[in-house]
């Protein structure tokens, strides 16, 4: 991916910000960050209904407030390996644009942190070198102590999980 497309990915999550308001949460032991604006819900662990035939990225649905919604483990996109839910797990529930539409989806999440406020100074696109990601799905990492913060690209990740039908498909 050449800078000028990484550097337009990145300006899209801090605009004319100089602090991004997020959510952290774990997976696989990364510390994971999205825009606080997106998330509707931090739920508990609810019960799943499989999907007969889905692909492991989104295999299953919960009852989100009456309404059916997928349940999406982005460690798939990631490249990592599935865990078992521990006391800590949640869901957060994030309402995403997708295809001009608001599209309710839950995350699966290891542990839910805090709500805290990124500064953009300590904010880098993704090195084009090196990750073990596509680097598409990551809008920027932000150093925070002696750790980075993934920030990752949802709209990039949902978009590409979604065949020519609509529905979730398997990633690449």
């Amino acid at each position: 991916m050449s800078e000028a497309a990484r550097k337009i990915d990145y300006d899209a999550i801090w605009g004319e910000e100089e602090d991004l308001s997020v959510l952290t949460f774990n997976l696989n032991g990364e510390t994971f960050a999205i825009e606080a604006t997106v998330v509707q819900e931090i739920l508990d662990l609810l019960p799943e209904t499989h999907v007969p035939g889905s692909k492991p990225f989104v295999s299953s649905v919960i009852n989100f407030r009456g309404k059916v919604i997928p349940l999406a483990d982005i460690r798939l996109a990631f490249g990592m390996d599935a865990t078992e839910t521990t006391i800590d797990s949640r869901i957060v529930v994030i309402e995403l644009d997708l295809d001009d539409e608001a599209t309710l989806i839950g995350i699966r999440t290891d542990k839910v942190n805090e709500v805290t406020t990124l500064p953009r100074l300590a904010s880098e696109p993704p090195p084009s070198v090196g990750m073990r990601w596509r680097a598409d799905y990551i809008s920027c990492l932000v150093k925070r102590g002696g750790e980075f913060i993934i920030v990752p690209n949802l709209h990039a990740i949902f978009s590409s999980q979604r065949d020519r039908t609509g529905t979730a498909t398997a990633p690449n």
